[in-house]
């Protein structure tokens, strides 16, 4: 059974040193009781006092791994019901779907396993394949020759998978899936290999009573399917099973969840799948490899799954544009991601050359950082400086973002000798401005 805030406390410390964030170890245990934070936070707890808290420490959703020659996909250890309260954790894997009856299996899985995008200095692609196993154990073999990673075995015949799984040694694979009338022989192929398990039932009161049942027989790791006729009743249910595993710590519902985003059709794919991803689902399983479908839901995880506190930041430093010269001009931005890329692509493309000093604002829009303090006229001073500007340039001229242009005065005297210039508060006037003020 689950602790108290109170019982909590007495196993803490009790020093009140603060760096849990927290003011006092009473505060942190009571956000330790509601699942709130992690033991971890806690530098000085005793050995002894970890175990007692093992229960309490633990995330209300179980940590799910999947792992394939080298790859590895973490998903579970959520510890909110919305982001904004803390932080989402592990993103949701995204997996293509493929049949093993298919001749034109390997040249389809090498296509999608290829796809890369880069969005704001980020690479991303799909997490792995779910082989639809069709009586054909050779699948797995077929697929692992074009691929490093991760799968998801589909198939109800308990003899396919043991030796199917057999061809995968040493890598953690997910089942799917058991239900009341194959657990048994299912879960003792997981337990065989090691393997996580899907479950699925029709109702949230039979989905925790199979996973008793699974767990009886010695496997921890599973993954729910939590059914549903349509896409309302399946968002009620990962809602209600969230919630219960969040507040009610109630273990059996405590697991990731997986979603087959075509299970009403293809012209609805991309909607369904863009709902499991905000929705809970730990896998997000589509039929479909289109790019113009796989991008936009790879943009929404990573927006869906970035720590709000925490936005989006590039390294700090000096940045080369098309090849800049001594005299080529200096512009100044923030380390926000989008403000960095913004600025970057808008000269890049121009093909005018440019030196681009970012300088460390937190993370934070020209605007924001300045509103804040984490962008003034000794930053950018301390940045030119640090970053060896004055050795790559002959000119020295810097351009200030044109929403901060009340900060050019500051700048000078911050910096002697050199020319202070306020560029357009839009990146996309960068090239005009450039051409027409800066030669």
């Amino acid at each position: 059974m689950a602790l108290s805030g109170i019982q909590i406390y007495k196993l803490l410390p009790q020093t009140n040193c603060k760096e849990c964030s927290f003011p006092t170890c009473l505060a942190f245990a009571m956000k330790l009781a509601a699942k709130q934070v992690e033991l971890s936070a806690c530098p000085y707890v005793s050995e002894e006092s970890k175990k007692q808290l093992a229960e309490s420490a633990a995330p209300p959703i179980r940590l799910i791994s999947l792992r394939a020659n080298g790859t590895e996909l973490k998903v579970g250890n959520e510890v909110v019901m919305f982001r904004h309260e803390k932080t989402f954790y592990n993103k949701p894997g995204l997996f293509l779907r493929v049949k093993a009856s298919d001749p034109d299996l390997a040249k389809k899985v090498a296509a999608a396993d290829a796809y890369k995008v880069n969005y704001v200095g980020m690479d991303f692609s799909i997490d792995g394949f779910a082989i639809e196993l069709d009586g054909n154990p050779e699948a797995a073999k077929t697929v692992r020759s074009v691929t490093k990673r991760p799968l998801i075995l589909i198939g109800n015949d308990a003899a396919a998978l043991d030796s199917t799984l057999s061809q995968l040694a040493g890598e953690s694979t997910l089942i799917y899936a058991a239900d009341s009338s194959n657990h048994e022989s299912l879960a003792d192929v997981a337990k065989k290999h090691k393997a996580i398990l899907a479950v699925k039932a029709d109702s949230l009161e039979a989905l925790a009573d199979l996973t008793q049942k699974v767990q009886a027989r010695g496997v921890e790791d599973m993954v729910l399917d939590l059914g549903g006729k349509n896409l309302g009743e399946w968002l009620t249910r990962s809602t209600q099973a969230r919630r219960l595993a969040l507040k009610s710590n109630f273990k059996p519902l405590g697991y990731p969840t997986i979603f087959f985003a075509a299970q009403n059709g293809l012209d609805k794919e991309a909607v369904y799948a863009s709902q499991a991803i905000t929705k809970y689902a730990g896998f997000v399983v589509i039929d479909t490899f289109a790019p113009e479908m796989i991008y936009p839901l790879l943009v929404l995880r990573e927006n869906i799954y970035t720590d709000p506190q925490k936005p989006i930041q590039v390294q700090p430093g000096i940045y080369e544009i098309n090849s800049p010269k001594p005299d080529s001009p200096v512009l100044v931005t923030t380390n926000f991601s989008i403000t960095y890329f913004a600025v970057a692509n808008e000269v890049e493309g121009s093909g005018l050359p440019a030196w681009l000093v970012v300088t460390d604002a937190e993370g934070m829009s020209v605007l924001t950082a300045w509103a804040a303090g984490k962008f003034d006229a000794e930053r950018i001073a301390k940045a030119i400086k640090g970053f060896n500007v004055e050795e790559k340039v002959s000119k020295k001229r810097i351009v200030l973002p044109g929403h901060v242009a009340v900060l050019s005065g500051e700048v000078e005297e911050e910096l002697p000798g050199w020319e202070v210039r306020v560029g357009p508060r839009e990146a996309v006037d960068l090239p005009a401005f450039m051409k027409q003020v800066l030669n």
